[in-house]
């Protein structure tokens, strides 16, 4: 069966920037949907502004803010009614390289079954300690998956599978709702033998960006989130240790 794509975008706080995204994304000619994720009346306004220029973008809106794990889930719920079989998450800030879209398509035609990530090639313009935190989120992530083909855990531009990504939230799984989504949700398919495949993409800090990170709020979020893989991780030993097996086999062949 053919893929069906469609582009993801949760919106909070940058209803300034999201015009520009969905520009970079119209070529691609696949519908996008918006996640308005409880916004202020500004940035309300001006996401229903960016939305109404546009054929083929439609909006769903979160009462109130549940952070981008929940506004996503929103997303792949309308997805999935809209029969969609692939969602593109890409973040509304900008700071994703939309010219990484078509290799990233493509790999995922070429491989169904795939979770697509990106791996971010990072300008001069990346602080120095969001390098280096990454380091370590990444390393823990190999950890926890039982897989060394973990690439960045944290990136925010991937192709999911939405079969995959509806039956993690059918089956009542925890997933983190802010910062610690994208690891959540990354190891949740690699624990159900989703095969990873890392791209690159080109990642840059704009100087007068607005960033939803929280220090303290974040940082335990993600300490919980890896607190919860640790414990999952122990549960389904047997299963990984069968899935690096196979992988190891699979290299053997090649």
């Amino acid at each position: 069966m053919q893929n069906k794509f469609c582009f993801i975008i949760p919106v909070y706080n940058h209803g300034a920037t999201v015009e520009a995204v969905l520009t970079s994304l119209k070529p691609y000619g696949f519908p996008i949907i918006v996640v308005d994720d409880g916004n202020d009346q500004r940035n309300k306004d001006l996401i229903l502004a960016a939305v109404k220029k546009f054929d083929g973008v439609s909006l769903v809106t979160a009462r109130k803010n549940g952070g981008k794990g929940k506004a996503f889930a929103l997303g792949i719920r309308e997805a999935n009614r809209m029969g969609y079989t692939h969602a593109f998450q890409i973040d509304a800030d900008g700071q994703h390289d939309s010219n990484c879209c078509s290799s990233f398509i493509q790999a995922s035609e070429e491989n169904p079954k795939a979770i697509i990530c990106g791996v971010p090639v990072f300008d001069s313009s990346v602080p120095e300690h969001r390098k280096n935190g990454r380091k370590i989120s990444n390393n823990y992530g190999k950890f926890v998956a039982l897989n060394g083909n973990v690439g960045d855990i944290l990136c925010g531009c991937r192709i999911y599978p939405v079969d995959v990504y509806i039956k993690i939230l059918n089956q009542h799984a925890i997933i983190d709702s802010r910062m610690a989504f994208d690891i959540d949700i990354l190891i949740h398919y690699l624990w159900k033998g989703v095969e990873e495949i890392n791209l690159p993409v080109n990642v840059t800090y704009p100087q007068d960006g607005v960033s939803n990170f929280r220090m303290v709020r974040d940082n335990l979020h993600i300490a919980a989130a890896y607190t919860r893989l640790t414990i999952g991780m122990i549960f389904r030993l047997p299963k990984l240790l069968y899935f690096m097996a196979k992988r190891h086999s699979k290299k053997q062949e090649k």
